[in-house]
């Protein structure tokens, strides 16, 4: 008896071969196609990340290929959606913000514009003196102090000029060198500090000192960088935000 030997058995591919109309495997073509779909979408994006219109254009493709046995679950779909919602809203508020920032800086370097020319107080017990002009400053105390002494000293720290103040009571006392020394010769120009200190609670205690300074020019920079400067006489930059006090020139 011959044997007969049936032309599929000789094509290495016929046990292979699949009904391409088969549901399931028609699922798995289009899966296959979506996911190709997917990464040409995303290395199209690059750098610049997806956006909204690439998001819901991955979407469609994942309902139009999804695999019709094991449907995309609502739930699932929505929690998508509202991930990618709340991702974009965060880039746009952080859009806003930087846009707020912009108009904040603006509004002050037109505000710190206007303080060209004027004194300024700021939280420092070092002041600049001109030549032949004064120095202005501030002594803060909480509670009221007796014998005030105010000292007014040089770069390298040595004494230039005491200045006796009496009592002052709690605030803000406002102090003002002539510019002499205690010899009565006048001081040369440049940079002093003033220290104070009284007699609180029947202790010697120091008391806050700040100084007051002429405004030269403004300096524009980024919220990073500190945002507007003001240019101090002989002090150099402060931030418009540290001014405590703006004073007539």
């Amino acid at each position: 008896m011959s044997n007969v030997i049936s032309n599929n058995s000789l094509d290495p591919l016929a046990n292979s071969r699949w009904d391409a109309e088969d549901p399931k495997n028609k699922a798995k073509a289009n899966a296959t196609t979506a996911a190709t779909d997917t990464s040409a979408a995303a290395a199209a994006a690059g750098k610049k990340g997806l956006s909204q219109e690439d998001f819901l254009s991955l979407l469609t493709k994942q309902l139009a290929y999804q695999d019709p046995f094991k449907p995309v679950d609502n739930d699932q779909m929505i929690s998508q959606m509202a991930s990618f919602a709340t991702v974009d809203g965060i880039h746009n508020m952080n859009d806003q913000f930087g846009s707020l920032n912009k108009v904040m800086t603006s509004n002050q370097a037109l505000q710190a514009s206007t303080l060209v020319g004027q004194k300024v107080l700021i939280p420092t017990a070092t002041g600049h003196l001109n030549q032949g002009g004064t120095m202005t400053g501030m002594v803060t105390s909480k509670d009221a102090a007796k014998n005030v002494v105010v000292r007014i000293e040089d770069k390298s720290g040595q004494l230039i000029k005491t200045i006796n103040m009496g009592d002052l009571s709690s605030g803000n006392n406002k102090i003002e060198w002539d510019g002499t020394t205690n010899s009565g010769q006048a001081a040369p120009e440049g940079s002093y500090t003033i220290k104070a200190s009284g007699m609180v609670d029947d202790k010697r205690t120091d008391l806050n000192v700040a100084s007051y300074a002429n405004v030269e020019s403004v300096t524009l920079g980024s919220a990073s960088s500190g945002g507007v400067l003001l240019n101090l006489k002989g002090l150099g930059g402060v931030k418009l935000s540290d001014v405590l006090e703006v004073a007539k020139s």
